[in-house]
């Protein structure tokens, strides 16, 4: 049975022009029905390149991180010669996880039945079955599944025929290096969840414009430059930048601030990288859908020291206290909308000049969800 038809891909879109002044947003059943979340997890997160970790997570032979991608177990492994590699985290023997978290181990070692597998997934022991006729243990692997390093951080992709991330968003990695250049060599110091009673999609519409900042966000405000702030869209990314820090605020001290700038990434489709003003710094917010109208949120701090400054903890705590809430609040409400018979799409707002006053962002994304429908349809 078809997952989407042309009819549910014209009803979807219908609206939706490629100039994004003349626009409206996706409809409202984009965020709301339970086929469209299902579209999700196929037409978009299983081919597409997710986020798992920092690389100082996988920098030794024998570190392994265990992710959940579109419904799927896998894992990345650093091997013994230091390449990384990545699995469906799933025994050929009975389909048990192997591991779970993430941690250091010299083999795979299914829990279920203890089958064994080296750091490259093949299989080097099978209890009492290695002596059965027939059997080879030589021939029966691990599920291998697509890794690269991108920016200081590690990304599977469950598409085997998927570009590569560095062919698809080379500008992107340019624009880090230039903006974050001590990326790699920071570490964790601290992790923050959230569940969100909105469609993923919902939340990431949110993160993409700041035509809400002034009335929503003004301790953010106060922070940023505003009169600087410009958005700009690319191929499979966008970004947010404006000068920020350069004054005492009601965000947080920014006293001792070495960065001054609020630099913000969004990688398709629910990555998002900001670096802002303090010490070096850099965030990873991962937006992860969990049915319809329910999303799994994680917001990574990756500083100088794993254990923050004074002035660090401010800031995490503005983010988590201050900024969150706010957000929260609006795209839980944004869901409750969406979900009455009053709405079915707005007009996107557009200025010309980038400013972040424009919605151009959102209207970017919104061009890609349904590139990533249509594929669904057209059966690629």
């Amino acid at each position: 049975m078809t997952l989407l038809t042309q009819a549910d891909l014209e009803r979807v879109s219908a609206g939706f022009d490629a100039d994004p002044g003349r626009s409206m947003s996706l409809r409202s059943e984009a965020y709301t029905g339970r086929q469209w979340a299902e579209a999700d997890l196929r037409a978009v997160f299983a081919r597409t390149w997710q986020w798992v970790c920092h690389v100082e997570k996988l920098a030794d032979p024998g570190c392994y991180v265990s992710a959940t991608v579109a419904g799927m177990p896998v894992v990345v492994v650093c091997d013994r010669s230091g390449e990384l590699r990545a699995f469906y985290n799933v025994c050929k023997h009975r389909a048990h996880e192997l591991v779970s978290g993430s941690g250091t181990t010299r083999n795979l070692v299914c829990p279920y039945h203890a089958w064994t597998y080296d750091l490259t997934g093949h299989l080097r022991a099978a209890r009492r079955a290695d002596r059965m006729e027939g059997f080879e243990t030589s021939a029966i692997c691990l599920d291998p599944i697509q890794v690269e390093v991108f920016g200081g951080f590690v990304y599977v992709n469950l598409d085997p025929a998927a570009t590569p991330l560095a062919e698809q968003a080379g500008d992107l990695a340019e624009e880090i290096r230039r903006w974050a250049p001590d990326v790699a060599e920071l570490t964790l110091a601290r992790r923050m969840t959230y569940t969100i009673r909105s469609n993923w999609k919902n939340v990431v519409d949110n993160f993409l414009e700041c035509y809400h900042c002034h009335i929503a966000h003004p301790e953010f405000v106060d922070l940023v430059e505003m009169s600087t702030y410009e958005v700009k869209t690319h191929g499979i990314w966008s970004s947010h930048f404006a000068e920020a820090g350069t004054h005492a605020n009601a965000a947080y001290d920014v006293s001792g601030a070495t960065v001054r700038e609020h630099a913000v990434w969004w990688l398709w489709p629910n990555t998002c990288l900001l670096r802002y003003p303090g010490r070096g710094n850099f965030m990873v917010l991962q937006i992860l859908p969990d049915g319809p109208d329910r999303t799994l949120e994680t917001w990574d701090f990756y500083l100088e020291t794993a254990e923050p400054t004074e002035a660090e903890t401010e800031a995490v705590r503005f983010v988590d206290e201050v900024l969150q809430v706010q957000d929260i609040a609006i795209v839980e409400s944004v869901q409750r909308g969406m979900s009455t018979p009053a709405y079915d799409q707005g007009r996107i707002v557009y200025d010309p000049a980038g400013g972040p006053l424009s919605e151009h962002g959102v209207h970017h994304f919104h061009g890609l969800v349904l590139d990533a429908y249509r594929s669904l349809v057209d059966g690629c």
